[in-house]
């Protein structure tokens, strides 16, 4: 999913709405997020249809074939949708249609299809006016949105709360996560069986990654194998918690609405195999009689009270209060990945005490601090828990500190996230630290296939941008021996006459050109692709793991190895680079300079063609990959690919965990205790020793130092402008 179009184009519908509606923010809101649950609904929809309609007869009569479409849909990751809650004829209907009671009309057979969504789904679309309700049908019916993926209903959700101003987007994250976060968490407590809780729930994002999780790495349905129960404070968003999973073909029966410090499940404290929440951090004001009782009457409190307020009596900060809650409804030997404020981790006094009595139960597990900026509406880092109260006996006095903060991938000045390769790195440091060599062995042989995949593709682009070079030398050859200089300029003005100088010239860069190699390394290069990519034997499955991880250390560092590649690769993609640049250049002087168009012997089409294929596509047009993309999208590739791999290897060379400077260490509850109970990584890991950055690592810091710099002149710009308009309204 292209993020950034899709958002553009929301905002633009946002726009459409904040100009021409008659309704205000709060109205409108819902109704959008409406719009969107149709359109993701019917994304989903249409990916199983074909599958369902392959398996039915074609002398089916047409009115029991609908009930048969219905029928398979039982047990997908999607919902059926009745003919009129389908997109398609709500975006067709003729100008003037009435929209919204078509619209109301949908949601009302959804929610007669789906009892769980009664009162769920928004109505009031006539109150939209009917152009402009046309109109946003029309915005969501475009290709960035139709063909959008993952948890984009919580996403689009946050989106509209932020950019409408509307107070949910500042109450701390609590109703969504960032995906990044969500799914590191499911990645490490891998709930895949039993009774899965989140108590602050929101729109439900990790119970849509859990089912993910379930069906895409453990390859079952997730309503067969996993209870989801949710509870949420928002009317609101308990309702779009029932939209997104049964979006997804979730079960959504055990969604509730309730404030969980004061409203208890109390049947399930002690019976859960899996805990997983991002609740509002820093919450002050808790009521400290409602909650007291819970310490020695529920177990929901089993370390007691956190601190309170001296004047107001309140609890002063809730994070103890949401750590107790999660450990105290894990069963014994459930686990429990939740997001939690950095401060939690290291508060003083009875905060203190709580994760004192907490730690020596040794069931906590891994603590990873995560950086600024992964939430979308604030920028502020956190950490996230977990635990794990079935913990092997070996690992019962020591927990997992890492210190992911330097690790993140560059969206925008705003916002971070980790890409799917960072996920996986991060996971494989818990994987080796759990002993489950065979996991990281198989990531790594991914990364090599995948590597030796786009190694495999090398000859033929190669080959293809070569041949665009050509063509254009051609062109510019037979350009450059039959022009005449006084045709050329015939036509024109003295003042505007191309001189023999620059004919000259240009001839002269010509001709370096056409002798100029384009490497010659090239033969070695492609020689050692191919022997290191036999060497990586073929995946037959996704999650086969082929040899040890011994073997892929040797290919990754051996003789003609993956390693001994990344320099070749490098100088290959700077050497194509150049030549574009190089044949490009002569192409604009001959257009732009010496008016080669006027050629009679050049083909205007030709010549748009070879200058289309030595340029890079604009993806913002959606232009197709031209041969240059392809070819230096293959040597990135490659080189990121065995850069991921040699992230895990470099890191534990020896195949097992072990303690890496600055990134991850195994601390002894002793140790702990010497820190007075802190559960911060970075106290822990120290800093990483110095070392060369990597060429990689410093254009992405680059990046981030621009776009931070465009957003603050953004930032400017506008306060520039209210200044002004202040100003003025001051004179006038």
């Amino acid at each position: 999913m292209n993020v950034q179009q899709l958002e553009n184009e929301l905002w633009e519908a946002a726009d459409q709405l904040r100009a021409n509606s008659k309704l205000t923010a709060a109205e409108y809101a819902m109704p959008v997020l409406g719009l969107i649950f149709l359109r993701h609904a019917d994304n989903r929809f249409k990916a199983y249809l074909p599958e369902i309609e392959a398996d039915i007869p074609p002398q089916v009569p047409a009115a029991q074939r609908e009930t048969l479409i219905k029928l398979g849909f039982q047990g997908k990751a999607a919902i059926y949708l009745p003919e009129a809650a389908r997109f398609d004829p709500i975006a067709s209907l003729p100008q003037g249609a009435n929209v919204g009671e078509v619209i109301d009309r949908a949601m009302d057979v959804i929610e007669a299809e789906y009892e769980v969504l009664k009162g769920a789904l928004p109505r009031g679309y006539p109150a939209f006016e009917i152009d402009l309700l046309a109109e946003l049908v029309k915005i969501f019916d475009r290709p960035a949105i139709k063909s959008a993926t993952g948890d984009v209903f919580g996403r689009i959700y946050e989106y509209f709360l932020n950019k409408f101003a509307m107070s949910g987007a500042q109450e701390g994250g609590e109703f969504f996560t960032p995906p990044s976060l969500v799914r590191m968490i499911v990645n490490i407590i891998e709930p895949d069986h039993g009774l899965v809780l989140d108590p602050a729930c929101g729109s439900a994002g990790m119970f849509v990654q859990t089912g993910h999780f379930i069906e895409d790495v453990r390859h079952q349905q997730a309503n067969d194998t996993v209870t989801f129960h949710g509870q949420e404070k928002s009317d609101t968003n308990t309702k779009l918690a029932r939209m997104n999973l049964v979006v997804h073909g979730l079960d959504a029966s055990n969604i509730r609405q309730g404030n969980t410090f004061y409203d208890q499940v109390d049947h399930l404290i002690g019976q859960c195999d899996f805990v997983m929440a991002n609740p509002p951090f820093n919450v002050d004001g808790v009521d400290t009689k409602k909650v007291e009782g819970q310490a020695s009457d529920s177990g929901r409190l089993p370390f007691g009270l956190p601190g309170t307020n001296a004047k107001t009596g309140a609890i002063s900060n809730a994070n103890s209060l949401w750590i107790q809650y999660f450990y105290a409804y894990l069963n014994d030997t459930g686990r429990a990945g939740f997001v939690m404020a950095s401060s939690a981790s290291d508060a003083g006094n009875k905060d203190r005490d709580i994760r004192e009595k907490l730690g020596k139960t040794g069931h906590v597990d891994v603590m990873m601090a995560i950086g600024n900026k992964f939430f979308y509406t604030r920028s502020l880092p956190c950490t996230l828990w977990f635990f794990d109260k079935g913990k092997p006996q070996d690992l019962q006095d020591q927990v997992l500190m890492i210190d992911a903060r330097n690790v993140y991938h560059v969206v925008s000045a705003r916002s971070h996230v980790f890409t799917d390769e960072q996920l996986a790195n991060l996971n494989a440091i818990v994987w080796l630290y759990r002993g489950e060599i065979e996991k990281v062995t198989s990531l790594i042989h991914r990364y090599q296939r995948l590597a030796a995949h786009w190694l495999d593709c090398l000859p033929e682009r190669m080959a293809a941008d070569s041949a665009a070079v050509d063509d254009a030398a051609r062109l510019l050859q037979r350009f450059a021996d039959n022009a005449v200089l006084d045709e050329l300029n015939a036509g024109y003005g003295t003042d505007m006459h191309i001189t023999p100088e620059a004919w000259a010239s240009f001839q002269n860069e010509l001709g370096v050109a056409l002798v100029t190699p384009l490497a010659a390394s090239v033969p070695q290069l492609l020689q050692a692709a191919a022997e290191v990519s036999q060497r990586v034997a073929p995946i037959n499955g996704s999650h086969l793991v082929q040899g040890s991880y011994d073997h892929h250390l040797s290919v990754q560092h051996g003789l003609g190895g993956f390693d001994g590649l990344v320099a070749l690769l490098k100088q290959m993609s700077k050497a194509l680079e150049a030549r574009h640049k190089q044949w490009l250049k002569l192409l604009d002087t001959a257009d732009k300079t010496l008016r080669a168009r006027q050629f009679k012997g050049m083909d205007g089409k030709d010549f748009r063609a070879v200058r289309r294929a030595l340029l890079a596509a604009d993806s913002k047009k959606n232009e197709p990959p031209t041969v240059r993309d392809e070819v230096l999208e293959a040597l990135r590739q490659a080189i990121y690919f065995i850069h991921q791999a040699h992230w895990i290897q470099s890191r534990f060379p020896n195949g097992w965990f072990e303690d890496v400077p600055g990134l991850c260490k195994a601390v002894t509850l002793d140790e702990i205790a010497a820190n007075d109970y802190s559960l911060t990584p970075g106290r822990y890991v120290g800093a990483a020793a110095a070392a060369a950055e990597d060429e990689d690592d410093f254009a992405e810091k680059l990046r981030e130092i621009h776009d931070e710099l465009a957003g603050l002149n953004d930032k400017a710009v506008e306060l520039a402008g209210r200044i002004a308009g202040n100003f003025e309204e001051l004179l006038g």
